[in-house]
């Protein structure tokens, strides 16, 4: 009967905490099929947005750095998995955040430039209460399990002219959330 209740407790705690969202945290999408994002990163987690209030985040899309009401991300495919990253300096993470509003999206995901894709602006933003960067660059992954650069990712920049930027420095939504300084609390309801 102790262990029943427990249990019980401890999932009423889990949906509390799923409804509690803080400036600073982050929503995590998860996509129920694979994409092209998907498909060269872990998990099935392909965007990133950053939570501003109770009401809205902000995050980088296809129209470029935005606020978005919290409530339009309710009723996307797929669902939100909420991210409260540690030893942050949250209130002036938001505001570092607050200063890419209206740059350019990234849609080339490349370093070294003026635009921003969704995880970079999680990179660029936070930092912990020293000052200091919290999210390192890690080597872009463009290629699959085999290690081969997907047809997509060839196609799509062989458009551009340019190489797929395969190793160069970067972030990806994915990799965010596995972090250990992310803790993971639950789903968005």
């Amino acid at each position: 009967m102790a262990r029943k209740w427990f249990a019980n407790a401890c999932a009423i705690l889990l949906l509390a905490s799923c409804q509690t969202l803080k400036p600073g945290d982050l929503l995590f999408h998860v996509v129920e099929q694979g994409n092209a994002i998907t498909d060269v990163t872990p998990g099935m987690i392909d965007h990133v947005a950053i939570v501003l209030s109770k009401d809205s985040v902000i995050e980088a899309v296809s129209t470029g750095v935005k606020t978005t009401p919290l409530d339009s991300l309710r009723q996307q495919k797929g669902y939100y998995i909420i991210g409260r990253v540690r030893k942050v300096d949250a209130a002036q993470s938001v505001a570092n955040a607050r200063q890419y509003l209206g740059r350019k999206y990234d849609r080339l995901y490349l370093p070294n430039n003026e635009d921003i894709y969704c995880s970079e602006l999680v990179q660029f933003s936070f930092i912990d209460t020293q000052g200091q960067r919290l999210f390192s660059s890690i080597p872009m992954s463009f290629h699959d399990a085999s290690g081969r650069i997907t047809d997509y990712w060839t196609k799509f920049y062989r458009q551009y002219n340019i190489a797929v930027p395969e190793g160069q420095p970067g972030t990806n939504p994915g990799e965010l959330s596995q972090r250990k300084m992310v803790r993971i609390k639950g789903r968005l309801r």
